[in-house]
């Protein structure tokens, strides 16, 4: 799925930038905990979470994930949206719980099993 439609599905708002046309999620996670991200995610993988400090970035760029979705409207720290931006990772917002987030991208098939 590309990122533009995941955004669309969450309602998200885009906190950095991106390439819409390049940008894809392979699959999804969600964690509030780095340690079951590092432990459980691939390349590609979009991550929904409640995490709002840079270290949420360090560890996507440590995976090469899609993407980073902040869930329940929090609003990421200013130094984890200024290093996204010099990373590179699309950051986003959305007003969603990490329940209806997750159930939204089943819905629309995005796995959150590895190799699928």
């Amino acid at each position: 799925m590309k990122l533009q439609e995941a955004q669309k599905i969450l309602e998200a708002t885009c906190l950095t930038s991106y390439d819409p046309d390049s940008a894809i999620v392979m699959k999804a996670c969600a964690a509030d905990l780095l340690s079951d991200v590092l432990a459980f995610t691939e390349t590609g993988t979009l991550l929904l979470t409640g995490l709002v400090h840079a270290q949420v970035i360090r560890t996507a760029e440590m995976l090469d994930l899609a993407a980073i979705v902040v869930v329940r409207g929090k609003q990421p720290s200013e130094e984890m949206v200024v290093l996204a931006k010099e990373k590179e990772i699309p950051l986003f917002s959305t007003p969603l719980n990490m329940y209806t987030a997750v159930g939204r991208l089943y819905t629309a098939n995005v796995s959150g099993e590895a190799g699928e």
